[in-house]
């Protein structure tokens, strides 16, 4: 059976709450309960990056920080999003991440695909990217079946060379 999510934003007040450890807060501010994942190092670096990103561009809020809800039960597995609003040729680049105590069971599938709804109903967007490390296999295997093409490659100062795919919406 496959799996299906929602996203809940997480606004500044929210990523500021992360930041200082306040769970409770971030949990009351989303109405979701978010897993202590979200206070991990593994996704914190990601919050205060989105939070400097939506000082500097309030706009960008909209499209940055989105907890991954599953439908129906409500439980958060993941976190989603954009990595800013549209650039000026209409491409995002979407980036999502799974909470480890969800991998594996077909929740980051379930994210890309909300990932392709919301770029393909989004005005002025016209491309959806993904930059995915050559080595990581998971990744690799979600995107798989979404039409996306192989374009290229960069450089990431995080993740080195990382391969761009590419699909129109």
């Amino acid at each position: 059976m496959s799996k299906s999510v929602r996203f809940v934003p997480l606004p500044p007040a929210v990523l500021s709450a992360l930041l200082a450890g306040d769970l409770a807060s971030a949990r009351t501010a989303t109405g979701v309960p978010l897993s202590d994942w979200f206070l991990s190092d593994e996704i914190t670096w990601l919050w205060r990056m989105r939070l400097d990103q939506i000082t500097a561009d309030p706009g960008a809020a909209d499209w940055v920080a989105r907890a991954a809800v599953s439908v129906p039960d409500g439980v958060v597995v993941g976190a989603a999003g954009f990595h800013g609003p549209p650039d000026a040729d209409g491409m995002v680049e979407m980036g999502y991440s799974t909470d480890p105590a969800y991998r594996r069971q077909g929740y980051a599938r379930a994210m890309v695909t909300e990932l392709v709804r919301w770029a393909a109903a989004a005005p002025g967007v016209k491309t959806l990217r993904a930059s995915i490390r050559p080595d990581n296999t998971a990744s690799l295997a979600t995107i798989a079946g979404f039409g996306l093409t192989h374009v290229g490659e960069q450089w990431d100062e995080e993740d080195g060379t990382e391969f761009l795919y590419e699909v129109a919406v």
